[in-house]
């Protein structure tokens, strides 16, 4: 059985009126069961020199209402440059230069990136699934 963690922690000392220090930690798990996930796309990376929309994960690849999970981050160094994130026809947000996203992923939606430039952009990509 595979075990996967992920964890996040956000810190400021200046964000609110208290410093903030916020961490947690989660084992990746199959949808209603404890049995880590065991699949796999591997890290990859996509670099577009065009601002035309693509399908990153197809919907349809994946069974529907699974526990999976996807990782991505645009890996410019540019903060005006950014990747907008697509759950069908629905905009999930932008990555700007150097932000990432970790999200459940139903498999039931195509996954699509808007690059915002038309000059090589990159995004890392990862998705663990059923």
């Amino acid at each position: 059985m595979a075990t996967t963690t992920a964890t996040i922690q956000i810190q400021s000392n200046d964000l609110t009126g208290d410093a903030l220090n916020l961490s947690h930690t989660s084992a990746l798990t199959k949808a209603g069961f404890s049995t880590g996930l065991d699949q796999t796309t591997g890290v990859g990376r996509k670099t577009t020199t065009a601002t035309t929309q693509y399908t990153l994960f197809a919907g349809g690849d994946f069974d529907n209402n699974k526990g999976h999970k996807v990782y991505l981050r645009n890996v410019s160094t540019n903060v005006t440059e950014y990747l907008t994130v697509f759950l069908g026809t629905t905009e999930v947000g932008r990555l700007y230069g150097g932000d990432f996203l970790f999200i459940p992923f139903t498999g039931n939606l195509d996954l699509k990136i808007t690059p915002s430039v038309s000059t090589a952009l990159t995004l890392e990509h990862f998705l663990i699934h059923e």
